[in-house]
């Protein structure tokens, strides 16, 4: 009975412990998608570096979080990372025991990373469970066809990034090893894919030489290192003989310094295979200390475990700072936005109270729609008077679409997030004054169908209707000034009638200004809705972590 009692309860223990990993990584997978969500489309100062962050965080979640979590089982992969001519690719094929990766004289030379494992292990390696926005080019081994006995490669992602894998039977079971380009290197995307494969390690393997070892590029990786808590070695290559005690002195006492003195260290001295571009093999002796730590690593279980363990811990507790560091940047991102839109709102607020002012003040009623009124209608007809008055509402709602312009342009010259926004897009190749005069010509029409409605309901010819649709709109765009054209409606139509039309009227007018601002508000509007910075990319970030830190929490 004690017996099954124990194995009834190991089980129970292993069933809590695959659920708490399975929610774990439900919660990793729910923060990806949060971070991959998020946008910083503004300008604003930090948002480069938001970028890089998101990028970086996206890469490390999925060519190494999500697949350590998903499949913790999986050989350990040991990314060979350094400066250019550091002897990164040498000390691969050396390791391996033939040439694998291609060294030489011309910097940069890996241009395409190349992953080495054991034959067994090939089939974790073959898809896309690590680095899965690449494609797979695998090299086949002998008597096999260029597929790889039938496995066609695997076409690669959006970026058209290739990863070659190659199988040797030299390394253990259970270890990838995988050749970075450099890290300093010129080229800018080299330098970016050198980053993101670190992202995706167990073990970094930091490679720099004698001459080399203070250069701040490598302490900057090995800075990084620490602060994620990376299980982590470094190489010191190609240390002259007679220096190599004095130089991996003053090394150790850098990296002591540094908090980095429980690093695993291995030197490997300048020798004649090192010369030449770097294109031999390192004798068996200068880096079998090195095998022999990373085939530890990968074959005992306590040690493998500590390994994959330690730097998936030390990844995700970097979170607790990286994730809130791209909410803090959303939220300004948001709150630029919401700034950028209450500008353009109080623009054309500002302009609709113009335009309301101007037509109570019957300002309208000037110029050549005053003459047209004063003829009307012996000189002139109702046709020439709606014109008159059309032409008039056509200028004032222009100026005003304009004079909104003016505000937000003078507005965003103080914010840093407009820039590159400050021109309205184009809207069907029709000026404003186009837009507006279309808007206007409507409303004329409905003024027209008002009237006819009208006269038709009274028996009235329609003659009298377009006299009677140039009255209504003298009246609702003269103010106190058109008073003499609702006198002249009451004769025509009587005093309910004239009553009832200028209601409507006055309805048609308020909803075509308001039709007519809303427009251009609108179009001005449209990109920056467009940006997708709104409140929930930092709620959604937030809440995400909060929900994985509570999980690491419970499964730690």
């Amino acid at each position: 009975m004690g017996f099954k009692k124990a194995a009834h309860l190991g089980i129970l223990h292993l069933v809590v412990i695959l659920e708490a990993r399975t929610e774990l990584l439900d919660a990793l997978v729910r923060l990806r998608e949060s971070v991959a969500a998020c946008r910083f489309p503004l300008p604003l100062a930090g948002a480069e570096r938001a970028r890089r962050g998101r990028a970086e965080l996206l890469a490390q979640l999925d060519n190494y979080l999500v697949p350590r979590l998903r499949e913790p089982q999986a050989p350990l992969l040991a990314v060979i990372g350094g400066s250019t001519g550091a002897g990164k690719s040498t000390l691969v094929n050396s390791l391996v025991g033939r040439r694998v990766s291609e060294a030489g004289v011309l910097r940069p030379t890996t241009r395409v990373p190349v992953l080495v494992c054991h034959p067994e292990d090939r089939h974790w390696f073959a898809d896309g469970r690590v680095l899965p926005r690449f494609g797979r080019v695998s090299v086949p081994r002998p008597g096999e066809s260029a597929d790889g006995g039938g496995e066609r490669p695997r076409a690669g992602g959006e970026d058209g990034g290739t990863l070659l894998v190659e199988c040797a039977e030299s390394l253990p079971a259970g270890l990838a090893v995988l050749d970075a380009p450099d890290i300093d290197s010129l080229v800018a995307a080299n330098r970016e894919l050198a980053a993101e494969l670190l992202c995706a390690a167990d073990v970094w393997v930091l490679v720099t030489t004698a001459t080399r070892y203070a250069d701040a590029i490598p302490w900057h990786l090995l800075r990084s290192a620490k602060e994620h808590d990376v299980t982590l070695a470094t190489v010191l290559d190609r240390v002259p003989h007679q220096l190599a005690a004095d130089v991996a002195r003053q090394y150790a006492a850098l990296l002591e310094r540094a908090g980095l003195g429980d690093v695993p260290r291995f030197t490997i001295p300048e020798l004649p295979e090192s010369a030449g571009g770097g294109r031999g093999l390192l004798p068996g002796t200068a880096v079998e200390p090195l095998r022999a730590w990373l085939a530890h690593r990968a074959q005992d279980p306590s040690a493998r475990h500590r390994a994959a363990h330690r730097t998936a811990c030390g990844a995700l507790d970097s979170l607790r700072t990286r994730v809130p560091e791209l909410a803090a940047a959303a939220a300004a991102q948001h709150a630029a936005t919401v700034r950028l839109i209450q500008q353009v709102e109080d623009a054309f607020d500002a302009a609709h109270a113009r335009v309301r002012r101007h037509l109570a003040s019957g300002e309208l009623l000037a110029g050549d729609t005053l003459a047209h009124w004063q003829g009307f209608p012996r000189d002139s007809g109702g046709d020439e008077l709606l014109d008159a008055c059309a032409d008039g509402l056509t200028a004032l709602l222009t100026e005003a679409v304009g004079s909104a312009e003016e505000r937000i342009a003078r507005s965003w010259r103080g914010e840093p997030g407009a820039a590159g926004l400050t021109e309205p897009p184009a809207a069907e190749g029709a000026t404003l004054g186009e837009r507006m005069g279309l808007l206007v010509r409507r409303w004329r029409r409905c003024l027209e169908e008002l009237a006819d409605e009208t006269f038709r309901a009274d028996g009235r010819g329609p003659s009298t209707s377009e006299e009677t649709a140039a009255l209504l709109a003298t009246s609702l765009l003269g103010g106190p000034r058109g008073r003499a054209a609702d006198e002249a409606l009451r004769l025509i139509i009587g005093a309910p009638a004239t009553v009832r039309l200028r209601e409507r009227g006055a309805e048609l007018l308020e909803s075509a200004a308001h039709r007519a601002l809303r427009g251009e508000r609108e179009r001005r509007l449209a990109p920056l809705e467009e940006l997708g910075a709104g409140p929930e990319q930092q709620v959604e970030l937030i809440a995400a972590l909060s929900v994985l830190q509570k999980q690491h929490k419970e499964e730690r």
